[in-house]
């Protein structure tokens, strides 16, 4: 919340700089009087008769203002915010909150000073844990605030405080043109798969929001689309997304592929994998190590194609020379009826010290 008060110190600032309506010097004077008096309290603690005095003073001037002509108003409202700032630094959230509504009020506030205020009020009832009266500020101040540089934030504290209501529907809506954009923090996607989940209909809208991607949508949307279907359980559809981004050229690097690959084996499409990875190891994509043989390996035998899952199973074989991968090969090879590639994997197991290879040679014995 320090933060807040500094912006609120420098908005002041420049408001009285910049008034549409002139003040006298006699308040310009009084206004950077006050604030100079609330930049100079220590940030780590604060004298509380200084901002006593700070909000009596303040409040007292934007009483006696209130009524006069339109500069008068607008000191009155300047008041309010210097009184809004000291609250602030006692903690005081929601009465502070109270000072920028009333501040908002006053009819020579221009409409850029009152979205500022409004926003800052939002802000100050989150802190205070007023929920609902949060939502209704933030709604009002992102109606008019497109393109604004704190549009995002914002909607994300707002989808924050509608799923805290759970008021999943009313999220969704919020939620769905910033999916589009990309870009999200772990904190962000979590938020997103919580709001997804208790949406009616969440494969529904799951879809909706896979069905927005386009050939123009940025690489970290089709990321985090595959991401979000993945964390829902639907690794089919994260494949099915991953796989037409790595075709629309927007993943391209090795490890792009590898999940991809991945994402396939999880999603019921091992053929497809092993396509993949058989691509990747002729095109010197990947390497041709121990960790890409046995997971082509893994890939035939799940999508059960004979011939390329025994390939597979006895280059990994011949590369790692380990008994154990020559025993499975020949196992793999006998329950699939290639009984000469059986007998020979499971000899070379037995040779290497492989116990079970010489219980399974015993099925060759005549």
């Amino acid at each position: 919340m320090q933060r807040w008060v500094g912006i609120v110190v420098l908005s002041a600032l420049s408001v009285v700089a910049h008034a549409n309506e002139p003040l006298p010097g006699d308040i310009v004077r009084d206004l950077n009087g006050l604030q100079s008096q609330l930049a100079e309290q220590p940030s780590g603690e604060v004298d509380d008769d200084v901002l006593n005095r700070i909000i009596s003073h303040a409040r007292s001037q934007s009483s006696r203002l209130a009524s006069g002509n339109r500069a008068d108003q607008w000191a009155s409202a300047l008041y309010h915010q210097l009184a809004a700032s000291a609250l602030v630094r006692q903690g005081d959230h929601l009465v502070a909150a109270d000072e920028l509504a009333s501040a908002q009020q006053r009819p020579s506030v221009p409409n850029s000073q009152i979205l500022r205020w409004l926003r800052d009020e939002a802000s100050l009832r989150r802190a205070g844990n007023q929920r609902p009266e949060a939502i209704t500020l933030y709604e009002q101040w992102l109606t008019q605030s497109q393109g604004s540089p704190h549009y995002d934030e914002s909607a994300w504290r707002l989808i924050r405080l509608l799923a805290e209501e759970e008021r999943w529907d009313e999220a969704i809506e919020w939620l769905s043109p910033l999916l589009q954009k990309g870009g999200l923090t772990d904190t962000q996607q979590t938020l997103t798969t919580v709001v997804i989940r208790n949406t009616e209909q969440n494969e529904q809208t799951l879809g909706w929001l896979v069905d927005g991607l386009t050939a123009q949508s940025e690489p970290d949307a089709w990321r985090q689309a595959a991401g979000l279907a993945q964390q829902m359980g639907q690794a089919g559809v994260a494949a099915g997304v991953w796989e037409m981004a790595w075709q629309l050229g927007k993943f391209t690097s090795a490890e792009d592929r590898l999940t991809l690959i991945r994402l396939h084996l999880a999603g019921g499409t091992p053929a497809r994998a092993g396509e993949h990875l058989d691509t990747a190891i002729e095109e010197g994509a990947v390497a041709r190590d121990e960790e890409t043989l046995r997971l082509l390996a893994g890939a035939w035998q799940q999508a059960r194609h004979v011939e390329k899952a025994l390939s597979a199973s006895r280059a990994l074989a011949e590369s790692t020379q380990k008994a154990e991968d020559w025993r499975q090969y020949g196992q793999l090879a006998y329950r699939w009826g290639q009984d000469g590639q059986a007998e020979e994997a499971l000899i070379k197991a037995a040779n290497l010290g492989d116990d079970q290879a010489g219980q399974w040679l015993s099925n060759f014995e005549k």
